[in-house]
C-alpha cells in the first residue's frame, strides 16, 4: 500500500492509449469515406457532364450498349415459360 499512485497512472496511461486508438480509428475511417465518397462523386460527374469535366462524348455512349442495331434495352427471345423450362 505504499505506492498507491501506480494504480492512477497506469489507469491514466490505459485511458489515454484507449482514446487515442479510439479517436485515430474514427478520424481513418472518416477520412477513407470521404475519400471515396469525392472519388464517386468525381467519376459520376464526368458520366453526367462529360464536356464540362474533362470526359470525351464518346465515352458515354459506351454506357449505352455497343450493339448499332438494338436501341439500348434487351429484347426477350423467349416467352416466360419457356425460360424456366430449359
Amino acid at each position: 500500500m505504499s505506492n498507491i499512485s501506480g494504480v492512477f497512472t497506469n489507469w491514466g496511461e490505459a485511458y489515454g492509449r484507449f482514446v487515442e486508438v479510439f479517436i485515430d480509428g474514427h478520424w481513418w475511417v472518416v477520412g477513407d469515406s470521404l475519400e471515396n465518397i469525392g472519388k464517386t462523386t468525381k467519376r459520376l460527374l464526368v458520366n453526367a457532364y462529360p464536356f464540362l469535366y474533362g470526359g470525351s462524348g464518346a465515352s458515354s455512349s459506351v454506357f449505352r450498349g455497343s450493339s448499332p442495331k438494338a436501341a439500348g434495352y434487351a429484347k426477350p427471345t423467349k416467352d416466360v415459360e419457356q425460360r424456366f423450362k430449359d
